[in-house]
């Protein structure tokens, strides 16, 4: 009995601990951020930032917000980024969902060249596809549109791979009932296997549409008209022209820029984390 007593306070004690460590480190994630939306609330920013830095501002006015919500550029910007992003996340997650599942459970010659292929995509950074990338789209004149934004997104070698691991956590016996009541792939994909797929495809959703509405610098090198811009182009173009001379405006617009982000994994974050539980389980 002593023993058992004795355990259990080794392990609230333990339990507290890891808390209070996580907190911490929880405390110093966030308070960049804090600090982000702190200074966007100081008015005294678009005069001279704050130093040292400090979270609760001397002087809170929603002066600074007031002002992003009437950008009308800004506006534009949102616009062009959620129709960008938008059409990313659904054409990329629907062509992923459709390759992981044919790289899991369908069986053709290749399979598994074609997809070390897809995972070496991974391996190649931004930086050296700029210029063939760059050459295609100027052949067939679609710069300064949104189409180079949206097209590379078609083949996401880390969606398909996240795809086929979830995939292949499902049982095959699904596919095999389905096929004997005379289903087809496509019958078996959709009415089977994707209505399981729900936490992988939250997953990737977010993961998509934080990629799409981040991205800086293959924008920046297809858009030249500023009516086109996204919303991080016309975010670095703002600090270009004012420097730190409106520091307060220029951490609102940073603030609102990112609320997309935050909304969207609010509300599919129970689908992330079933996904990752969903992930260590192997189906029978």
């Amino acid at each position: 009995m002593i023993n058992s007593m004795a355990n259990k306070k080794i392990e609230n004690l333990s339990d507290w601990t890891r808390f209070i460590i996580l907190f911490i480190f929880g405390v110093i994630l966030m308070a960049p951020f804090i600090w982000m939306v702190s200074v966007g609330f100081d008015r005294t920013a678009n005069v001279t930032m704050p130093f040292p830095p400090r979270l609760i501002p001397e002087e809170a006015s929603p002066f600074n917000y007031g002002i992003v919500f009437e950008n009308g550029r800004l506006i534009q910007s949102y616009i062009n980024s959620g129709m960008v992003t938008i059409s990313s996340v659904f054409l990329g997650v629907a062509s992923s969902l459709l390759a992981g599942y044919a790289f899991s459970k369908g069986k053709f010659k290749g399979k598994k060249i074609l997809f070390i292929l897809v995972l070496c995509t991974l391996m190649i950074p931004i930086e050296p596809r700029l210029i063939p990338l760059y050459t295609l789209f100027n052949k067939v004149g679609l710069l300064n549109t949104f189409w180079p934004l949206i097209l590379p997104t078609l083949i996401n070698g880390m969606l398909i791979f996240l795809c086929k691991q979830f995939f292949d956590q499902l049982p095959d016996t699904l596919r095999e009932a389905a096929q004997m009541d005379g289903g087809g792939e496509f019958k078996i994909f959709f009415r089977v296997y994707l209505p399981l797929a729900g936490p992988i495809a939250a997953t990737m959703v977010i993961l998509a549409f934080i990629w799409s509405w981040n991205d800086f610098m293959w924008p920046l090198v297809v858009l030249n008209n500023q009516d086109l811009h996204t919303v991080p182009l016309y975010l670095a173009s703002f600090s270009l022209e004012n420097g730190t001379s409106l520091g307060g405006l220029t951490m609102a617009l940073a603030t609102v820029s990112i609320l997309p982000i935050v909304v969207l994994y609010l509300f599919l974050q129970r689908y992330v984390i079933q996904s990752i539980a969903l992930s260590g389980v192997k189906g029978e």
